[in-house]
């Protein structure tokens, strides 16, 4: 048996990291033998220049790496376009879809990395202390515009209150403002379109009755730029919007669970199925909570994606697989060979 190149890809990107989501891409199918056309998203085009600079500095020969700019038509010539012989996309579940049904039309390979609505569950053994550290990283990072963060927070009825006060404490204290200070945690909303649809689901969840603890419907105290005060929501019900929808924003959702069954549930109670915490004091328990969460990777005590090992959205959340040997042959297609032993 041996292993071809899939031929000619295409690499769609997202605007919230522009260049390390075409990276995930571009390395594997390099490395498959593939040659490719990048199209970064219409509202990040200009990102693109430092890999087009890295590929010529490489020595890569004219015609493997190729760019296109251009808005969601051009992208969907791309994908269509008969040249193009494997797609490889990260982006909305809405456009995903849109996607999937034209590859699937044209029976064309496609690896699709999607939306998120992934759960940290808390274990009432947790070490708050250990918890806070890893905290924004793991459910609020990139100013929430992170595809399998953690934003949904569920928390033991024990310990409710407590996990609340921790977790309003440690947003209310990292700071916000230019994006391009050192000191900066959260930065605006990547674009007005981005920042109104936050805005838009803060207001939702104050109409269904969650409690903002910290930031909420309030002015963001900046003249400007696209930014939105992160919120902290206490009292959330999983049938509420911000409980069910990637709101992609600096957005957390706080829910009381009784019981870790009652747990599990609310955590596989979403069309999503991205990333997910565990925090617990307990190694044991936490590696058996993560067996019973239906999501693609779980981060124990922390959450961060790892080269070494497939990231795969399930669900709503996407198909195939980036990263690991498993994003490696998605772009490789085999070939047996069979002979005929005297």
């Amino acid at each position: 048996m041996r292993q071809d190149p899939v031929g000619v890809c295409a690499l769609i990107a997202p605007w919230n990291f522009p260049i390390n989501l075409v990276v995930a891409k571009l390395a594997p199918a390099l490395m498959a033998g593939c040659t490719v056309v990048i199209k970064p998203a219409s509202p990040t085009p200009l990102s693109i220049r430092f890999i087009a600079d890295a590929v010529a500095a490489a020595g890569i020969p004219a015609g493997v790496v190729n760019i296109i700019t251009g808005n969601s038509a051009v992208g969907d010539a791309l994908v269509r376009h008969p040249g193009v012989d494997k797609v490889a996309f990260t982006g909305s579940t809405p456009v995903g879809r849109r996607i999937a049904a034209a590859c699937g039309e044209l029976l064309r390979p496609v690896t699709l990395e999607l939306g998120g609505k992934s759960s940290a569950l808390v274990l009432p053994d947790v070490d708050l202390t250990a918890m806070q550290q890893v905290l924004i990283r793991s459910c609020m990072r990139n100013t929430g515009q992170t595809c399998y963060i953690s934003t949904r927070i569920l928390a033991p009825a024990g310990r409710y209150d407590e996990l609340v006060d921790m977790v309003t404490a440690t947003i209310q204290a990292a700071p916000q403002g230019d994006p391009m200070d050192p000191d900066t945690v959260f930065g605006p909303a990547a674009t007005r379109a981005q920042r109104d649809t936050v805005r838009a689901y803060i207001r939702s969840g104050i109409a269904e009755g969650a409690r903002a603890t910290t930031g909420g419907d309030v002015p963001s105290g900046f003249d400007r730029g696209y930014f939105v005060p992160p919120t902290v929501f206490a009292d959330v019900t999983p049938g509420m919007r911000i409980a069910r929808e990637e709101i992609f924003g600096p957005v957390l959702s706080i829910l009381r669970y009784d019981t870790l069954d009652e747990a599990i549930g609310i955590a596989n109670n979403t069309a999503f199925g991205l990333g997910g915490t565990v925090f617990s004091a307990d190694a044991d328990a936490a590696f058996d909570a993560a067996a019973r969460m239906d999501t693609g990777s779980v981060g124990l005590g922390f959450f961060a994606s790892n080269h070494n090992a497939p990231f795969a959205g399930r669900h709503d959340s996407g198909l195939g697989a980036e990263f690991g040997r498993e994003g490696l042959h998605a772009y490789l297609k085999p070939q047996s060979v069979h002979r005929r032993i005297r």
